[in-house]
This record gives C-alpha cells, sequence and structure tokens, in this order.
C-alpha cells in the first residue's frame, strides 16, 4: 500500500510521481478504482488534490516471459490465422502473478509458437489472447495465431459484431429479457465486480430461461458487452446466482465449480471475413449437475432455437 499526501496537483500526476510509473498507467490505475483520496475512491485522473491522503494498493507486476508447455487442448477450429479451444474448466486463461504454468497461453505456445507479420513484433505475455473466460468458466475462446488476426478480431469484439452464447444453471429463476446494469470493481472487496460499483461501466446481457427443475434453472445468457464476471455479476442481481459461484452466491454438492459454460461464439473470420460459428459441447459436470437437481431434456433445450 502506498500512501501519501499532496496538494494543488491532478491526482494521475501525483500518483505517477510517488508510484514511479507512467501516467498514462496511474491513469489506468485511478479509472479502476485502485486509489483513493481521503478514504474514498477517486476515479477522475484530473481531480485536484487539496492536502487529502492519497491511497494506492497498485495491482502485482504481470509476468515479461511465459515459457510454452505440453498440455493438451481440445481444438475446435483452426487454421493459419486462428485456433479455437473447447477451454475446460480449472483452466487460467493467461498468466497472472504467481500463476506462470499450465495456463491457455502456455499450451497455445507449446503448440504453436508465435507467429508475426513481417516488421510486427509478438506479443510475449499474451499471444493472441482477444477476450478471456473465468478459470472456472469452460467452454469456447479464440485466439489469434499472429498480431494482424489479432488486430481484426480485437476490432470485431470491440465493434460488438461478435456473437456469444453461454449456458448457465442458476440457484433461482432469473427474470428474463435482456438487463442493462453497470458493472464497476465492488467498493469493499476489491476481488468482486458489483452493478453499480467503482467505475461503473455499460453492461448489457439478455437472458433466456430454457428449462426450470423446482427453484433451479437452466439459463441462456447472450452478453452484448464483455465486462469481468458479467454474466455472474448480473445473475446474482436478479437474484439467481450461479450453482456452485462461491464469490457470488455458494458453493454446491453438485458442481465443483461455477455452472457457466461458453457455449456458442459467431464472429467474421480475421482474414476471409466469412462468418464462423463454433460449439463447445456441455461438460459432463454441468449435465451431471442438471441431471442431479431434477432437471431433463438439456440438449433438446439448446437446440430449441
Amino acid at each position: 500500500m502506498l500512501r501519501f499526501s499532496a496538494q494543488g496537483v491532478r491526482l494521475d500526476q501525483a500518483v505517477a510521481q510517488e508510484a514511479q510509473t507512467s501516467r498514462a498507467k496511474a491513469q489506468e490505475w485511478i479509472a479502476a478504482g485502485l486509489v483513493r483520496v481521503g478514504g474514498r475512491p477517486i476515479t477522475k485522473a484530473g481531480y485536484k488534490l487539496k492536502g487529502e491522503t492519497v491511497e494506492l494498493e497498485p495491482p502485482p507486476p504481470e509476468p515479461t516471459t511465459v515459457e510454452p508447455e505440453e498440455v493438451e487442448l481440445e481444438v475446435l477450429y483452426e487454421d493459419a490465422d486462428l485456433v479455437v479451444v473447447n477451454k475446460p474448466a480449472g483452466m487460467i486463461t493467461h498468466p497472472a502473478p504467481g500463476v506462470v504454468s499450465g495456463t491457455l497461453v502456455n499450451a497455445i505456445l507449446g503448440r504453436y509458437g508465435l507467429q508475426a507479420a513481417e516488421g510486427e513484433k509478438p506479443e510475449f505475455v499474451r499471444p493472441g489472447i482477444v477476450h478471456r473466460l473465468d478459470k472456472d468458466t469452460s467452454g469456447v475462446i479464440v485466439v489469434a495465431r499472429h498480431e494482424a488476426a489479432h488486430r481484426r478480431l480485437a476490432e470485431a469484439f470491440r465493434g460488438r459484431s461478435v456473437f456469444k452464447r453461454y449456458v448457465a444453471i442458476t440457484v433461482g429463476i432469473p427474470k428474463e429479457g435482456v438487463l442493462i446494469a453497470p458493472i464497476g470493481r465492488h467498493p469493499v472487496d476489491r476481488t468482486r465486480m458489483s452493478v453499480g460499483g467503482i467505475a461503473a461501466r455499460y453492461a448489457e446481457t439478455d437472458f433466456v430461461v430454457l428449462r426450470t427443475a423446482g427453484v433451479f434453472a437452466l439459463v441462456d445468457a447472450r452478453p452484448h458487452t464483455g465486462r469481468t464476471h458479467q454474466i455472474r455479476v448480473h445473475l446474482k442481481h436478479l437474484h439467481a446466482p450461479i450453482l456452485g459461484d462461491e464469490v457470488y452466491g455458494k458453493p454446491s454438492p453438485h458442481i465443483a465449480r461455477h455452472a457457466l459454460h461458453a457455449y456458442e461464439l459467431r464472429l467474421p473470420h480475421p482474414r476471409t471475413g466469412k462468418l464462423l460459428e463454433l460449439r463447445a459441447p456441455i461438460p459432463e459436470d454441468m449435465a451431471q449437475a442438471w441431471k442431479a437437481l431434477g432437471g431433463s431434456d438439456l440438449e433438446a433445450a439448446l437446440h430449441a432455437d
């Protein structure tokens, strides 16, 4: 924790100076709600300090290099530009502080290495990672195989021309329809997100209840934005947390992780523009959990549309 006082200067300038970092990085920390002024989070980089105490808890540095590893992957599609994987629950997408092996990035490096177009430098920490899935969320994830493909895929995600469909089992039956509820960092627990939290950003998810089993539901979730923990936070907001979600709900004897699966992804190919439609089968642990809860017709529900 860094603590200091300053007066008559912009918050981002003071943070950059005290933390010995760039002003851009300071602005990133401020926007993420990691900086408190006088005991409360301030998310405006241009805030003029008046002698208050500033507290900063910067995130730990990420690893700068990642070793290739032989890790088994279930590949749903691959060509010279991208690879689409069915990520298993328990696999972290990319390295993080204290986690430098066993990630999807390690596996991609081990299987494909790094490619770059002429004159381009490959990204060593997150090669090809365009979007991410939480550690315990299984399912479809796309990885670019070179930087030109990465840029085009990133543009597609930013432009919301990518269709994402998830399947979740919930404790409670959520209201159907489009939920628009901004998501930001939880004001007390920095590891969690919440509706209306610090530096909340627009978040939109479309929910359809496919089947019910008593107080449980099989839910189709289609996020139109990509906020951290978006579906999990939105379902908690609807009083229907995901089964087994220890962060936003409760552990479950029926499944050892939160019951959320990235079932389908549709996106334009980065080279040809042709629409790719990719699906990852529902994993066995979710199928068994739904059956144990008394649910039925899981596969039929998924193909109803």
